[in-house]
């Protein structure tokens, strides 16, 4: 019998331009994980505390640093929260433009996690190609926002200025490019004998688990609950559209690959469709006050993320600032599930299984 002895195994923290500042503590008996603790707070910057002495325009820059790769998402789920309270009726043509640049910014943000997963997992071609696809993406929202990473583009009532000419052109064009080379990643990867014994039946969890650990997007509906908010509670115009849900049943790595590259369909779906009823004229900014001061009264909303489910809770004394504010982020619920996770795995699954779960940490750390 080979004598072993348990060691502790420091994973991160890492640099924030790579996958976010987050420590994992681990403690391995030979090759095995007995004990896994994640270490989160790297990245925390008190964006609720500072939102009490802001006014609520100037709250959302702070939204673009929460998930730096789905700014235009974190962007809409405040001005939404301040709408709901003020019910404001948003014109037609600004929620058209709000759809547009958030179900961009979902491929887009998918398209990160596809390429920096394979490349984790050791296939460098993909991230390649998915960052080749991206800057595409990024050009176009740059285009219309004057941004490439930190969007700043919703405001209270509509976004910040209308599409410039020949941008929904662009968009348009972008669709059947983008489906072309889904279909080349699946050519390159989805069938890859290599790439499947690296994921499948890793990182297992059931639908009870998930639920219990309140698990949102693609890592919920990798267990086979049909749950997106787009759908089951549908917000903005989303309602106009028709896309399908990705649902597997499998809860394991590789149904959660699955769910992120057929959402990229879905979205492409939906932006098709944007593109086509997007009216021809009319304002993009509903008639609000140069000083936004939402009643007194509290509400609370959810729409979701290239990540989850991302909640949003005002209360407000009817001044220019909230009084409070919570956000509800998916990547800190998906993160504690992973001790359940690690534990009694073997060390060469860890990479599979954390970027499997696909967390950003700002917005984890707020």
């Amino acid at each position: 019998m080979i004598r072993t002895e348990e060691m502790l195994l420091n994973v991160g923290p890492q640099h924030p331009s790579t996958h976010g500042v987050f420590r994992i503590v681990l403690k391995i008996d030979g090759e095995t994980i007995i004990e896994a603790t994640p270490v989160i707070g790297y990245l925390h910057r008190g964006t609720e505390k500072l939102a009490e002495n802001l006014q609520y325009t100037q709250i959302i820059p702070y939204t673009d640093r929460m998930d730096y790769l789905a700014a235009m998402t974190n962007n809409y789920v405040i001005c939404h929260a301040v709408e709901t309270m003020m019910s404001l009726e948003i014109p037609e043509r600004a929620e058209y433009l709000r759809v547009i640049v958030m179900e961009l910014g979902r491929i887009a943000s998918h398209l990160v996690w596809f390429g920096t997963y394979l490349l984790d997992i050791g296939a460098m071609s993909p991230f390649l190609y998915a960052f080749r696809e991206r800057e595409a993406i990024i050009n176009m929202l740059n285009e219309i926002c004057g941004a490439r990473l930190t969007f700043n583009y919703m405001r209270v009532g509509g976004v910040k200025w209308d599409a410039p000419d020949g941008w929904i052109e662009k968009v348009r064009d972008f669709v059947p490019y983008m489906r072309e080379e889904l279909a080349g990643y699946h050519d390159l990867v989805t069938g890859n004998e290599i790439f499947l014994n690296r994921v499948k039946g890793i990182g297992y969890y059931t639908k009870e688990e998930a639920l219990n650990f309140s698990l949102s997007g693609a890592n919920l509906r990798c267990t086979g609950t049909n749950w997106d908010l787009r759908k089951d509670e549908p917000y903005s115009i989303y309602d106009r559209f028709d896309f399908d849900v990705p649902v597997f049943h499998t809860g394991d790595a590789w149904a959660r690959y699955q769910c992120r590259m057929q959402e990229i369909e879905e979205s492409l779906k939906i932006v098709e469709q944007a593109v086509e009823q997007f009216p021809k004229e009319g304002p993009v900014m509903a008639k609000v006050p140069r000083i936004i001061k939402p009643p007194k009264g509290e509400a609370f909303v959810r729409i979701e993320s290239p990540r989850g489910e991302i909640g949003c809770y005002i209360a407000s004394e009817g001044k220019k600032e909230p009084y409070r504010l919570k956000f509800r982020r998916p990547s800190f619920y998906n993160l504690q599930i992973l001790p359940k996770l690690l534990v009694g795995e073997n060390i060469s699954n860890l990479i599979t299984i954390l970027g499997g779960i696909d967390i950003v940490l700002g917005e984890v750390d707020g």
